[in-house]
């Protein structure tokens, strides 16, 4: 397994991340900007800015194929970002929400893109050849409160969100002179828009925090703040699901997952450093940690012992020849974990993983165990 890179972007939270198709651009969500870096050797170094949103942004997302960026933000809009000669050009989306938008990923056909909000509504946006814009159609009911993620099936017709009802529900995003016919999936064959095609309640009654469809979309997991992930498998249209799997662990709640593989979820949160569960529909363990803080190594002083206990003494007012400082984690991530991205292998076998945090670095992980 190959060591972990490290990169401190800067001393700021970071909302959301995104690749490029190739990897060698990077898009990072930092206060009402998006900062773009390019690869350098091992590194990353700043190559623009794009500015034009007034508040916070809360997601940010590359398309691989055309490198179209999509943010948006809690001044309620969103932005698809296209390059041109003079630099990147912004165009306004109607979203047509009154409260913040707080989640935005692209279709993987690149035709649409959804953007969760606070108004309990998923905008679905799409662009309208005639007046040359971005207009949306709203996913609306049986939604009760703020959409936190929202998570894409292969197909780029059904869409699966994470609120703060408790609930993780599959809608179809369907737009008739869009998109093409879909096959008939496990979720649902006839699927106008705004049906629905399975909704999933957490058992505590904890916000979803995120979704995910699995590489064949025939799964969907969700981790919710009780510190669970759930793993659902459907069984066909307007049947009860063949399994519904809950992995409860005594960690901190997850933010974001990832699926690695059809069979291993990587998931990582309020606990800075990301865990893989393995399994299938007869069940799901909490495998092994990426970065386990029990077998992390500090380095450590090299200052005399006499020298070191009078600097604690004075610092902090307490004695002993320990360096270390009771604020650092053991971890990589010196705080909670945003976001995770696949950045090397396939959907269904990605080999090394992104992910971002409130510290403001970037790691790139092996999905291996240690």
């Amino acid at each position: 397994m190959s060591a972990p890179e490290v990169n401190l972007l800067f001393h700021q939270p970071i909302a959301d991340h995104s690749f490029n198709g190739d990897r060698s651009q990077l898009a990072v969500a930092r206060e009402n900007k998006v900062q773009l870096y390019g690869r350098s050797g091992n590194g990353f170094v700043a190559q623009d800015e794009l500015e034009g949103h007034d508040k916070t942004i809360t997601s940010v997302d590359i398309a691989p194929n055309s490198g179209k960026i999509v943010t948006c933000s809690q001044d309620r809009n969103a932005l698809v970002w296209e390059p041109s000669a003079t630099g990147w050009k912004p165009t306004l989306v109607l979203l047509r929400i009154n409260r913040a938008a707080t989640h935005v990923r692209w279709s993987p056909d690149e035709s649409k893109f959804a953007v969760g909000s606070g108004a309990r509504v998923i905008a679905v946006c799409y662009f309208e050849e005639e007046n040359n814009w971005w207009v949306s159609k709203h996913l609306k009911k049986p939604l009760r409160s703020t959409v936190l993620s929202v998570s894409w099936h292969p197909n780029s017709v059904l869409l699966a969100s994470g609120s703060a009802d408790a609930h993780a529900r599959v809608f179809s995003a369907f737009i008739k002179g869009v998109d093409k016919r879909p096959e008939p999936t496990v979720w649902g064959e006839r699927l106008p828009f705004n049906t629905v095609c399975g909704e999933y309640i957490n058992s505590s009654g904890g916000w979803v925090h995120s979704v995910a469809f699995s590489p064949s979309g025939d799964a969907l997991a969700f981790a919710a703040h009780d510190s669970s992930v759930t793993v659902v498998y459907p069984s066909g249209p307007d049947q009860p699901p063949a399994a519904v799997i809950t992995v409860t662990t005594q960690m901190l709640p997850f933010s974001t997952l990832l699926w690695s593989g059809e069979n291993q979820i990587v998931a990582a949160g309020h606990d800075c450093h990301p865990l893989v569960f393995e399994g299938d529909h007869n069940g799901w363990v909490l495998a092994y940690s990426v970065d386990d803080p029990d077998k992390a190594q500090k380095e450590t002083s090299q200052e005399s012992s006499a020298l070191n206990m009078f600097r604690q003494m004075d610092l902090k007012g307490r004695s002993g020849g320990s360096s270390s400082d009771d604020t650092s984690l053991k971890t990589i991530h010196q705080n909670t974990i945003t976001a995770i991205r696949p950045y090397e292998g396939t959907p269904d076998a990605v080999t090394k993983f992104s992910s971002t945090g409130v510290d403001g670095r970037l790691v790139i992980f092996s999905v291996a165990r240690p």
